[in-house]
């Protein structure tokens, strides 16, 4: 991980990519019943200098809150790295408190993540499948819109692109798909995956295959811009320093 912080890949991993288990569960008729829980159950990720949040499921739902204060299930790290771990593969985590739930957390909760797997690391043959590359895309997405912000605020160049933004939102967005803001107050970026009111700048990409082929690195977005299948508008200048942090998603992501 030259170059790269594992403080801020911590954040990614828990508000971009177990963050997306929010819209996997909108998406998906299997996570959703997985969370079709009348009684919701909570997952509490607290990492020592790092992110701290919940995941919530209940109601065929997932939502992410800040904090862990109020979790059923309890899982503390000892470090951003080990909390990595646990996104990889490498480390099993100790739960310290929710042991009558287990249940969930190696059953249900391990199927929303094999899941969301499934769909961010696509296999060729399942993306033959029209629908099934749709929502892979679409939760690239909100991967990627989520990324942004805890690069921005995390990464020491991410940082320096996101004190050149003023405050205000940028609407990023797929034609007839997925939109997203991002919120920049005082240089500190958040994203809010849902349309945005009144965006001070905007890139939209012009369809789902093209933002495909983007999110795969088969297509130069710098070309894309000069054919249109980009689209910007506003203040470009907003839009030019969130492409810049843009170019590190890839490299946190890979």
């Amino acid at each position: 991980m030259a170059n790269l912080c594992a403080r801020t890949l911590a954040y990614i991993n828990l508000y971009a990519v177990l963050g997306a288990l929010e819209n996997l569960c909108e998406i998906d008729q299997e996570a959703k019943k997985i969370a079709s829980r009348e009684k919701p159950v909570s997952v509490g990720f607290e990492v020592k200098n790092g992110p701290s949040a919940t995941l919530v499921f209940g109601h065929g739902r997932c939502v992410l809150k800040e904090g862990c204060a109020d979790c059923t299930i309890k899982l503390p790290f000892s470090s951003c790295e080990k909390f990595n771990g646990l996104i990889d593969g490498t480390v099993t985590p100790i739960p310290h408190k929710g042991f009558l739930h287990l249940g969930f957390l190696l059953k249900d909760f391990v199927k929303l993540t094999d899941l969301l797997t499934r769909y961010l690391k696509a296999a060729p043959e399942d993306l033959k499948d029209a629908e099934f590359k749709k929502k892979s895309t679409i939760l690239m997405f909100y991967v990627i819109v989520s990324a942004l912000s805890q690069i921005g605020n995390e990464d020491s160049i991410g940082r320096f692109s996101a004190s050149n933004i003023v405050d205000g939102v940028i609407q990023l967005s797929i034609k007839d798909g997925p939109c997203a803001g991002i919120r920049v107050k005082n240089h500190h970026m958040e994203t809010v995956k849902r349309r945005p009111k009144n965006p001070r700048a905007l890139m939209e990409f012009s369809s789902m295959e093209l933002a495909r082929d983007l999110f795969d690195g088969k297509v130069n977005s710098v070309a894309c811009i000069g054919t249109g299948d980009i689209r910007m508008g506003g203040m470009i200048s907003m839009v030019d320093n969130v492409n810049r942090i843009l170019d590190r998603v890839s490299l946190y992501l890979a």
